[in-house]
C-alpha cells in the first residue's frame, strides 16, 4: 500500500562534519526539487537521507515493513525520528510478504512496487561489486555484469527511453564512509541481523567472498568491480545503439548480423513486450533460430510464442 504524504518541515538543511563534506561532492543526486528516499534506518540510507537534505532540496524519507521480524515495525520511528530531525517529510509504509522459497528476491519486489517510481536508494560501491559477483555466479551476460546504474541512466538491455528505477546516487561512496558519515552526525543507525543470514547469497559474497578476494589479490577488490561494471555499461549502451538500427522483425537482417547486436535487439524486442523483464539468454538463441530457418517457431516467456511468417518474426500471446 502506498502511503499518505506528510507535509516536510520548514527546517534548514543540515550542515555536514568537515570531514564529510566532501562526500556530496561525489554524490550523484537528480535535479528533482523533492528527493524521496527509501529509508530503512540502516547507515547507507540514512546517509542517502542525510546527504539529500544537504543538496538544500526537500525530501521525503520512506521505511518499507515487510513484518518478517520481531520488532520491524519500530524501525521506522528510527527513520520517522531522523527525519524530523533531518526537516525531512515521513511516510510510514507496510507490505505483506509470506514466508516462503525466494523470500530475498520476493521481499525486494514487493518493497520495490510499494515505493514510487523515482524513489532514490542507498545502495554504495559495496553493493554494486557484490552485486556484480552475484550475476557473474549466476551466469549473467554484459548487462548483469555492468550491475546498477546510478541516476535515471539508461542500462544495458533497457528499453530506450524508460527510466531507470530505483535511482542510486550514493554508488560511488563506500560503506565506511556512509557509517562514519552516521556516526558524525550522531545518528545510530538500524541493525538488520538479517545481513547476517548466510542462507541469503548476497551475505555470503558479502562476508567470505569479498575478504578472500582481497587476500588473494592483496587489494581492494571493490573498486576494481565498479570500475569494470561501468566500462561494461558503457560498452553496453554502445552495443544497444548500434543494435537499435536492426529491426527484429526482420528475419534476414537478424540472421545477417553480427551475433552480439542480434541478440542484443531481440532482447529488446522481447523486453519491451514483457514489462521491462529481462529474457534469457535461451530465449534469444531459440529466436535467432527461428530467424536462421532452424526453427519455425518457439517459445518465449510470459506465455508467448515467436513465429515466423514470409521473413517477419511475429511475437504472439498463447
Amino acid at each position: 500500500m502506498r502511503p499518505a504524504t506528510v507535509k516536510p518541515s520548514t527546517r534548514p538543511p543540515p550542515e555536514l562534519p568537515a570531514e564529510a563534506a566532501g562526500l556530496l561532492a561525489r554524490c550523484r543526486f537528480p535535479p528533482d526539487e523533492h528527493l524521496v528516499c527509501a529509508v530503512s534506518g540502516g547507515p547507507d540510507s540514512l546517509a542517502l537521507l542525510i546527504l539529500a537534505r544537504a543538496t538544500g532540496r526537500a525530501g521525503t524519507a520512506i521505511p518499507v515493513d515487510h513484518g518478517l521480524r520481531p520488532g520491524s515495525a519500530d524501525e521506522a520511528e528510527v527513520v520517522a525520528t531522523a527525519a524530523r530531525r533531518l526537516g525531512a517529510a515521513f511516510e510510514s509504509c507496510g507490505v505483506l510478504v509470506e514466508k516462503g522459497p525466494n523470500l530475498e528476491a520476493r521481499a525486494r519486489a514487493a518493497r520495490y512496487a510499494a515505493l514510487p517510481p523515482a524513489v532514490l536508494t542507498g545502495h554504495t560501491a559495496d553493493d554494486q561489486a557484490e552485486t556484480v559477483l552475484i550475476n557473474l555466479l549466476r551466469g549473467s551476460g554484459l548487462d548483469g555484469l555492468a550491475g546498477m546504474r546510478p541516476v535515471g541512466e539508461h542500462a544495458p538491455g533497457q528499453v530506450p527511453g524508460q527510466v531507470t528505477a530505483p535511482r542510486r546516487p550514493l554508488l560511488a561512496l563506500r560503506r565506511h564512509e556512509t557509517r562514519a558519515l552516521c556516526r558524525s552526525m550522531g545518528f545510530d543507525p538500524v541493525r538488520d541481523p538479517s545481513n547476517d543470514d548466510e542462507r541469503y547469497l548476497r551475505n555470503r559474497v558479502r562476508h567470505e567472498l569479498v575478504p578472500l578476494l582481497a587476500a588473494l589479490s592483496d587489494r581492494d577488490p571493490v573498486p576494481i568491480l565498479c570500475r569494470q561494471a561501468d566500462l561494461l555499461a558503457d560498452e553496453g549502451q554502445l552495443l544497444d545503439e548500434l543494435a537499435s538500427a536492426l529491426d527484429p522483425t526482420d528475419a534476414a537482417a537478424l540472421a545477417s548480423a553480427p551475433a552480439a547486436l542480434a541478440r542484443r535487439a531481440v532482447r529488446s524486442w522481447l523486453r519491451a513486450g514483457s514489462e521491462g523483464h529481462p529474457p534469457s539468454a535461451a530465449e534469444v538463441d531459440r529466436v535467432l533460430a527461428v530467424a536462421r530457418r532452424e526453427a519455425a517457431a518457439c517459445q518465449v516467456s510470459r506465455g508467448r510464442r515467436v513465429a515466423r511468417t514470409a521473413g517477419r518474426l511475429r511475437l504472439v500471446s498463447t
